[in-house]
């Protein structure tokens, strides 16, 4: 999980405070952050490497990142097969699920 930055809120409504009413929360995860902690989270759960995000979107639960993975590597290198991946996380950075959404080699991803 990624650890949010951490906010001082005051009984004032979102005054930062020093006394005793005091409350921490951590703040939402940013786009860059989401986009991160799904290049990392895809990388753990599907054990392949990441070749970087393609795509990312706010949900109402959080983020959906989109990361290319590469599922085969061949020589050369231009014929390797990748997978297309979409990790959802939530606004803390803790995964609600993934699922690989197509696998297609490299230099085939979107056809016009």
């Amino acid at each position: 999980m990624t650890q949010g930055r951490i906010r001082d809120v005051g009984a004032r409504g979102g005054e930062p405070a020093g006394g005793r009413d005091d409350e921490e929360y951590p703040e939402p995860l940013s786009a860059a952050e989401a986009a991160d902690e799904g290049l990392r989270l895809i990388s753990t759960l599907a054990g392949r490497e990441a070749q970087g995000v393609v795509s990312l979107e706010s949900t109402d639960e959080g983020w959906r990142v989109g990361v290319e993975v590469v599922e085969d590597h061949r020589i050369p290198a231009s014929t390797d097969l990748l997978g297309l991946y979409e990790i959802d996380i939530d606004v803390d950075g803790e995964l609600l699920g993934y699922r690989r959404v197509r696998r297609y080699p490299r230099g085939k991803g979107e056809v016009g």
